[in-house]
């Protein structure tokens, strides 16, 4: 991206870095785009840090991007637990550029299938720190991507901080795009 300055065609509902606050920013807003991953954009205004959800792209003169998960079901309509995996892998915190995986932050996941023949996914996670006032706006992003994977029925994304989390958590990968080692 060479143009990182931008200005808002619109307005568009952000949350607030660090608080997850939800704040309107207003058409005409001067914005400059820090960090586009995981189809989210962290941009700093005169005033803050927020993040601005993919779908709201084009008020930034992005192209919004078709959410979608090309892999299918089982026989059995269980899905894919790669591809679960593969949808945490584009979860991540608007000021770390490392997805929640490689981070540590997720703590299991699980697909059960449920009475109705449906399957439902349920994720524990944790955060760096307890005050992120982020957690769940992360924490829904999480759930709104694993509700693309086809046979996902219901997903539950819980926070806890039982372990607490610490570096040692971070993958190989995360600590190399952190430069750790």
């Amino acid at each position: 991206m060479t143009n990182r300055e931008r200005t808002l065609s619109r307005d568009v509902v952000a949350h607030q870095i660090p608080s997850g606050d939800k704040q309107t920013l207003p058409a005409g807003e001067t914005v400059l785009i820090h960090q586009v991953l995981g189809g989210s954009y962290t941009v700093q205004t005169g005033y803050g840090l927020f993040r601005i959800n993919g779908a709201d792209a084009d008020a930034l003169g992005e192209q919004v991007k078709a959410a979608s998960v090309a892999t299918a079901a089982s026989a059995d309509g269980a899905p894919d637990s790669e591809a679960i995996w593969q949808q945490l892998r584009q979860v991540y915190d608007p000021e770390i550029p490392v997805n929640i995986v490689d981070l540590g932050l997720i703590y299991s996941m699980e697909v059960s299938k449920q009475d109705d023949g449906g399957h439902r996914v349920d994720v524990q996670m944790t955060l760096t720190a307890p005050g992120c006032g982020m957690g769940p706006v992360i924490a829904e992003d999480a759930k709104s991507k694993i509700l693309l994977v086809p046979g996902v029925a219901a997903a539950d994304v819980r926070i806890t901080w039982e372990p607490p989390w610490n570096q040692s958590m971070i993958s190989e990968e995360g600590k190399m795009k952190l430069g750790l080692i």
